[in-house]
């Protein structure tokens, strides 16, 4: 049993309203030293960008989620990996405040349609 459960009838052992003031603590904590007082909590709104190349290159560091597509004719490569025309791979940095790193591609000869989210 969890410090706050409560026993009221519509509850029945039901600890969330202590969890959440306990988490709500937590952070203004956190956010107080760590983040200059701006709340890990608070939705963050997030960019969101579209191109389609045509050369080698490679994604910037940092992104929330990509999405590689070969809608091209000929085979590319994404971090070496052959990328066959109409293949998607996504990629995904999971929870709060986790990043992709920098992935090379090259799309020579072929087109990529790449959409990324910051």
């Amino acid at each position: 049993m969890s410090i706050g459960n409560l026993k009221d009838y519509g509850n029945k052992g039901n600890n969330f309203p202590w969890q959440y003031k306990m988490l709500q603590g937590l952070d203004a904590l956190l956010s107080a030293f760590f983040n200059g007082g701006t709340s890990y909590l608070a939705p963050k709104a997030k960019s969101i960008s579209i191109s389609r190349p045509t050369i080698a290159s490679s994604t910037l560091a940092g992104l929330n989620s990509l999405s590689i597509a070969n809608v091209g004719t000929a085979n590319g490569t994404v971090n070496t990996v052959t990328l066959k025309p109409g293949e998607t791979i996504s990629f995904d940095a999971g929870v709060l405040n986790n990043t992709l790193p920098s992935l090379n591609y090259n799309a020579t000869g072929t087109e990529f349609l790449i959409i990324a989210v910051f």
